[in-house]
């Protein structure tokens, strides 16, 4: 897999859903801006992902469809705005995709015990949801282990969702009988995120250390790296490094990611606010 190289030369991505992409743009510009975004600077901005503005507007229905966005018009102009649901979520997306903490061996595991009735299976999926968006691994039907340095972060998620009444959470040392390492590798399916950690590395390598373009390809290649980034550390359950497989491929992928994001946000930042910006004046203007 690869994607667009930064030098003028363009390669073909693996194709990221146009949703996901105007999600990370949602999440990276239209907060400084309010919260709203033309449908006119959307498509604008699209385009430059190489999204048709029919792939745009069929995304935009399915995220208003699920509550994240909401039509508005400002000086009589369409557009859309992030709901207060998507302005939680992205607040909360923030500190896990920028900056969570790895945890130490010393800190020992968060434990949750929980048990829904039949009668409200959909709150058990929600719970279940819940439980590996925080990134707890499953130990046993209903016991699921986290690093107890997410104690604070599930009390409020497990509040915010009312689902708290449905779990008893337990600090816990690991006693006996097994070597940990080795369980991790059952209670997480680490092969799979050490894969998918490979992927992103073979993919975004290139961008950056070949990377010479203008603000227009640092948007591109900014947003499309962080709409690949941004589900991996929601798969990561931040273990200690003594207990992750060697040649750990999550520690290239971060290293990368963080390079790339020093590296583009700026340009990026600057060829967004100009079309949107741009877009708003016309939108005055009228």
């Amino acid at each position: 897999m690869t994607t667009a190289t930064g030098t003028g030369e363009e390669a073909e991505p693996r194709s990221a859903q146009p949703r996901a992409l105007i999600v990370t743009t949602y999440g990276l510009y239209a907060r400084d801006v309010g919260g709203w975004i033309s449908v006119s600077a959307l498509i604008q901005l699209m385009d430059r992902l190489k999204v048709d503005a029919p792939s745009v507007r069929s995304a935009i229905s399915r995220l208003k469809r699920r509550g994240l966005l909401e039509a508005r018009k400002v000086h009589g102009s369409a557009g859309y705005s992030l709901s207060e649901q998507a302005r939680g979520i992205l607040d909360e997306g923030d500190q896990r995709i920028f900056g969570r903490e790895r945890a130490e061996l010393a800190d020992g595991w968060l434990l949750a015990v929980f048990s829904v009735p039949e009668s409200q299976r959909q709150q058990r999926h929600v719970l279940r949801s819940r439980l590996s968006w925080l990134g707890f691994g499953t130990v046993a039907s209903g016991v699921w282990i986290a690093p107890r340095h997410l104690r604070q972060e599930t009390r409020e998620v497990l509040e915010r969702y009312e689902l708290s009444g449905f779990v008893d959470l337990f600090d816990a040392d690991y006693l006996a009988f097994g070597d940990v390492a080795e369980l991790v590798g059952r209670w997480w399916d680490l092969d799979s995120l050490q894969r998918l950690y490979g992927e992103f590395v073979e993919t975004f390598a290139p961008v950056a250390n070949n990377w010479a373009g203008d603000d227009a390809q640092a948007f591109d290649d900014y947003v499309r790296a962080l709409t690949a980034w941004r589900r991996l550390p929601f798969l990561d359950p931040g273990l200690p490094p003594e207990l992750l497989p060697r040649d750990w491929n999550g520690v290239r992928a971060a290293t990368l990611f963080h390079g790339l994001r020093e590296r583009l946000t700026e340009p990026a930042h600057r060829f967004a606010n100009s079309v949107i910006g741009d877009v708003m004046g016309d939108v005055r203007a009228g």
